[in-house]
């Protein structure tokens, strides 16, 4: 089954992901990261330049199939087509349609966006009411 963690209170979620990613990568775990068009396009260059020697090597959609399934991380707005299955990490509003693929969903939640915590509370309940436990990392309380 399918295991899922909540990451709340991200004071930035990109940087989150950012960090979420190195240490995913360190383990040898592919992610997908899905979300909006525009969110995953600032999280793109930041991603290449996670610090002045260290960058994060990703593609996107309009990468290609090949190049999507050499990357480590992919950059997707729908999971169709997703070429690994570790970790996914959502930064979408929804629980995402095949979801139940991934060994790992990691849902990052914003500290300070009212609407981004509620629709939390929507996934958190969609995923109890199919019987998935769920972890939660409160992001304040590990600073």
């Amino acid at each position: 089954m399918t295991e899922v963690a909540f990451h709340f209170n991200a004071p930035d979620k990109l940087a989150y992901v950012c960090r979420l990613a190195r240490k995913a990568l360190r383990h040898r775990t592919q992610l997908v990261v899905l979300g909006s068009p525009p969110l995953l396009k600032a999280l793109s260059p930041r991603l290449w330049s996670v610090s002045p020697t260290d960058f994060l090597a990703h593609a996107g959609e309009g990468d290609g199939a090949d190049i999507m399934a050499f990357s480590p991380i992919v950059l997707l707005e729908r999971l169709d087509g997703a070429p690994h299955h570790d970790m996914l990490v959502n930064l979408g509003g929804e629980v995402p349609e095949g979801f139940e693929r991934f060994a790992r969903v990691v849902e990052v939640v914003s500290a300070t966006d009212e609407e981004d915590r509620h629709l939390a509370r929507q996934r958190w309940k969609h995923y109890a009411a199919q019987g998935i436990s769920i972890k939660r990392h409160d992001l304040v309380l590990k600073e």
